[in-house]
């Protein structure tokens, strides 16, 4: 007889569930970028004198400084961190589902207002409507294809948050290139409205979690869901086993409880809710939390988004009238290694991959620092190329897949919450103050040096503090607890 386990059977279905749930960090990638390559056309640094505005009640282009147009910049990172505080606690009360389709409203609303914005501070307020809708993406759309995915493929299916992120960057950077003169930027930031919409549509045929539904005491249409997903013919048993049903609410045990009853084992209690505030205060989780914290941060002080969000200026002095290229060329190659590397994870571990990246762009920080300084063009663009693939390794998508795997779902929403919040919160450091530092500096790259330096004590961290998910089916598993609630 064949031992060979069908849950983990891709179909269609899963598919489409994966592709929908993260077109939102798709579009947290897309709104991320979409101020870099126009950004001159934008400020009016460059004027065009071939066509007239969009409407003539719009301005082609919206005068502003250097420091305004950096809070233009840094404000969606602000509402990124509004919605990551917000949808960890919402996502866990009221559902996966109820949560994606909510971004979809910031993300469509804001869109519109930053292409029809006629001065900047509506275009401030689009940023930041964009941010929430992106910040809450971020945090469940990770929860949810980890939910779905077959518990042998969650690192695989995990990266995609990469993937679709790195798609998002590419595609705003290939408007850019296309768009960014007259009045046609405006373009770039409605294909955001689209975005949204096309998101909103996906999800009228997406289902909520069959795990978030067990817990919820939804145990029939659980089953059915996961059958679904897995397919008609698949086994799903050993999957059902490591589902928590929750406790009774007062209206007894009902029907549906009990058809789990045979492979879950019921909590003899009510287990209090677990809030991004009261997960700091209980040990059992607080590892976790400083995990998903340290890599997040090195994520972003590891100095990615100086080369996402101002590649464009700074590729500038070295390749002055090939850099809008470069910047595609940049987010090609991210996405290609993104997908290239996917199954990593899966095959040598998350921890294993994190380190392999830290290390491979602490190494790029090196070649960097030395290129622009002695101003050696190929070795700055080779470094700048080893940079982002050594980032699509482990630090690209292994940080969205740990939150689901270091805890139980009655806390994942909250320690994603944690883990986003403190991510927004570096990517606004660096938004805001890299082009100020670096100017500090002398602008010959000597910023590279502490981006360097940082990825050492990052990795020094992640190597003690963050551990092993690889082929644990639980939080217990992945901590060396046991579960007194299992039955052997």
């Amino acid at each position: 007889m064949s031992t060979t386990s069908k849950q983990s059977h891709v179909t269609a279905f899963l598919i489409y569930l994966v592709f929908v749930s993260t077109l939102g960090p798709l579009q947290f990638g897309f709104h991320l970028a979409e101020l870099n390559a126009p950004q001159a056309v934008i400020t009016c640094e460059k004027k065009s004198i071939t066509s007239a505005s969009v409407s003539a009640r719009l301005p082609q282009c919206l005068p502003m400084n250097a420091s305004q147009f950096g809070l233009v910049s840094s404000i969606y990172t602000l509402g990124g961190l509004v919605g990551a505080l917000v949808s960890g606690p919402l996502a866990t009360r009221s559902g996966r589902l109820l949560a994606l389709r909510a971004t979809t409203v910031f993300f469509v609303v804001g869109s519109i207002a930053e292409a029809l914005s006629p001065n900047i501070a509506v275009l401030s307020i689009g940023r930041f409507l964009s941010g929430v809708g992106a910040g809450a993406s971020i945090v469940v759309g990770p929860i949810y294809v980890s939910e779905i995915a077959p518990p042998s493929s969650r690192g695989f299916f995990g990266a995609f948050t990469q993937v679709m992120t790195n798609v998002g960057i590419l595609l705003t950077q290939s408007l850019g290139y296309f768009f960014s003169r007259d009045s046609l930027w405006r373009i770039i930031l409605a294909v955001g409205a689209g975005l949204g919409l096309a998101e909103f549509l996906g999800l009228l045929l997406v289902p909520e979690t069959p795990s978030w539904l067990a817990e919820h005491r939804h145990a029939d249409k659980a089953r059915q869901v996961l059958q679904r997903i897995r397919g008609k013919d698949a086994d799903i048993e050993e999957e059902i086993q490591n589902w928590k049903v929750g406790s009774t609410d007062g209206n007894g045990v009902d029907e549906e409880e009990s058809l789990l009853s045979q492979h879950t084992h019921q909590p003899s209690s009510p287990e209090p809710r677990v809030t991004i505030l009261t997960v700091t205060t209980n040990p059992k989780y607080r590892p976790a939390i400083i995990a998903v914290v340290i890599v997040m941060l090195a994520q972003q002080f590891t100095g990615v988004n100086s080369i996402i969000m101002y590649s464009v200026s700074l590729l500038q002095t070295t390749l002055p009238t090939a850099a809008p290229l470069l910047a595609v060329i940049i987010s090609a190659l991210n996405l290609v290694v993104t997908l290239a590397c996917s199954p990593l994870p899966d095959k040598i571990g998350r921890k294993t991959c994190l380190l392999l990246s830290i290390g491979g762009m602490g190494s790029a920080s090196v070649l960097l620092a030395i290129g622009i300084s002695v101003g050696q063009k190929i070795v700055s663009a080779l470094a700048s190329l080893l940079f982002v693939a050594s980032f699509a390794v482990g630090l690209g998508p292994v940080p969205f897949i740990l939150a689901s795997e270091l805890v139980g779902s009655e806390a994942v929403g909250a320690i994603q919450s944690w883990a986003l919040s403190a991510n927004w919160i570096a990517t606004f450091i660096v938004a805001q103050f890299f082009p100020i530092l670096n100017a500090a500096l002398g602008g010959k790259g000597q910023i590279y040096w502490i981006f360097a330096g940082l990825a050492g004590v990052f990795g020094l961290l992640i190597y003690l503090r963050v551990p092993e998910t690889k082929g644990k089916s639980t939080p217990d598993e992945v901590w060396g607890r046991v579960d007194e609630r299992r039955i052997d």
